[in-house]
């Protein structure tokens, strides 16, 4: 025979009928209950201090309450012989779950030990008094203030059409959801970097007219670089960024989805609300149809958890909240670790830099934006260049000594200058020299007359420059013989013409085969004598 549940409001009419002045059968008959249980429920009211005629207004919520409680008798099956048993060796259970160890585990180290329990007694006895299998109470998490909480999440969305070359694309979308009021933006893109998350937050600043003051995204690499709970380390150019917007960043932690709630499971919305079963032809479309779900699908569909119309919400109490939206575009710096190559030169975006000579082989930290590029050497700003575009090259005379770029860069300017230093003769010697239509495949014959300068002497070499620029001589090698040939013997350079000894290679006349004659005597025969 099954038993019908009695439900309070049952109850609280049986009591009202009593106090009132109702007999039990009357009262039975109206409400559809057995006598007996009409009987049990005025024997517990009266075991409550109260009483047939005291009135309705008797019967208060605290009476009620407690002839409740006095009817919910708790079952009087008493515990066998195993729950005994999981009861004495409560700590040994206890201390193995701790431990982190299966409850099937636990079981077969008891049956080892000899103890025989049933596992499902087990199992109730570790729920019951060890809360075993009972998760943390989920706590929710607070909306905080209007305006200053933007939860920030990535993920992929659908494929596209395939274009031209028959090539298909699945694209991302980061997802930014205001905390207070569940308003959201969706920016689609291909790629996740640094430079597509900016780029996101000022479409997002623009959406929702302003700039909210914190946004908790999730460990992405593109803003945290490495993700620590009290300590992350973010990415400079995003961190920069948040400094010159104004912004903080509270990155989650890891595997921690609650402390992102508001956005956990919006990839999964977005994706199958927003992009999948629409005709979208490329990212563009995607960025309209993103745009459209935001404002009048999602934007316009009352929330579930705060029974409100987030756009409706969101115009209401956060907008006036947000910081405004700068009027100038943010200006998106690239930064680097180029090292000095042996040639001093540093690649920054695929364009060359150079530096002074201090920094070759060094590894420097380098900021380029739109216009300008500055390189780092720890806290000290090594140089500041103009930005190039890529194969681009900003090469500075004052990094190099100056005979090798005056070669590298071609300056026969320079060489001019240097000619003109060792006299008048010398230099008219250079120009005629780069006297021609390309002066630059020249320069190796200045850089030798500039040689034989060093060597004889600036004042030998212009007297000779002079002498051959008037026999119309312009040959730097015949300038070279003209003045070896006229270096007097003891005015040639030290070191040079060194003679030896000649005595240090004679030798006695024994040691020769052949006899030897005496100077002058070429008539002697071979057995050395004389006709």
């Amino acid at each position: 025979m099954g038993f019908r549940e009695v439900t309070m409001l049952e109850v609280k009419e049986v009591l009202w009928r009593w106090l009132d002045g109702g007999s039990k059968k009357t009262i039975a008959r109206h409400v559809g209950l057995a006598r007996n249980t009409v009987r049990t429920y005025i024997e517990a009211a009266a075991a409550e201090g109260l009483a047939a005629g005291q009135g309705v207004v008797a019967l208060t919520d605290e009476k009620l309450a407690a002839v409740l409680a006095r009817l919910r008798t708790p079952g009087s099956r008493e515990r066998g012989e195993s729950w005994a048993t999981c009861a004495a060796r409560r700590s040994f259970i206890a201390a193995k779950l701790g431990e982190g160890l299966l409850l099937t585990k636990v079981h077969r180290l008891l049956a080892r030990a000899g103890v025989d329990v049933p596992y499902m007694t087990l199992y109730r006895f570790a729920v019951a008094e060890l809360d075993f299998g009972r998760a943390a109470p989920s706590i929710p998490v607070a909306d905080g203030e209007p305006g200053k909480e933007l939860q920030v999440d990535t993920g992929w969305m659908t494929l596209l059409p395939a274009d031209d070359t028959g090539r298909q694309r699945r694209f991302r979308a980061w997802i930014f959801t205001a905390v207070h009021s569940r308003h959201r933006f969706v920016y689609p893109c291909f790629r996740e970097t640094t430079e597509g998350a900016i780029e996101a937050c000022e479409a997002a600043w623009q959406f929702f007219g302003g700039i909210f003051e914190v946004i908790i995204p999730d460990n992405t690499k593109v803003i945290v670089q490495v993700a620590d709970p009290i300590k992350p380390v973010f990415a400079l150019a995003f961190f920069e960024y948040a400094q010159a917007r104004g912004f903080h960043i509270d990155p989650t932690r890891v595997q921690h989805p609650k402390d992102k709630p508001r956005v956990e499971r919006a990839v999964q919305t977005v994706r199958e609300d927003c992009f999948r079963g629409e005709k979208l032809l490329n990212l563009e479309d995607a960025h309209r149809r993103a745009r459209h779900w935001c404002t009048n699908e999602y934007g316009m569909r009352r929330h579930s958890t705060t029974q409100r119309i987030p756009l409706e919400h969101f115009n209401a109490v956060e907008k006036a909240a947000l910081t405004p939206v700068p009027s100038e575009p943010y200006d998106v710096p690239l930064w680097a670790d180029p090292k000095i190559g042996p040639d001093q030169l540093a690649v920054v975006a695929k364009a060359f830099y150079s530096l002074p000579r201090r920094f070759r082989g060094k590894k420097l930290r380098a900021r380029a934006d739109s216009q300008t590029v500055r390189f780092y050497w720890k806290r000290e700003l090594a140089a500041t260049r103009v930005r190039q575009p890529p194969g681009g090259r900003d090469i500075r005379a004052e990094d190099y000594p100056e005979e090798r770029f005056a070669c590298a860069q071609r300056d026969t300017a320079f060489l001019r200058k240097q000619a003109a230093a060792h006299g008048p003769a010398v230099e008219r010697f250079a120009e005629a020299l780069l006297d021609v239509k390309l002066p630059w495949t020249r320069m190796r014959r200045v850089y030798a007359l500039l040689g034989l300068c060093r060597r004889y002497g600036g004042e030998r070499v212009n007297k000779a420059c002079a002498r051959a620029l008037e026999a119309g001589l312009h040959d730097v090698h015949r300038l070279e013989r003209i003045l070896r040939l006229a270096t007097p013997p003891n005015e040639m350079p030290a070191g040079r013409g060194k003679v030896l000894p000649i005595a240090r290679y004679l030798r006695p006349s024994a040691q020769y085969a052949l006899p030897l004659g005496r100077q002058g005597d070429h008539n002697t025969n071979p057995e050395g004598d004389k006709e």
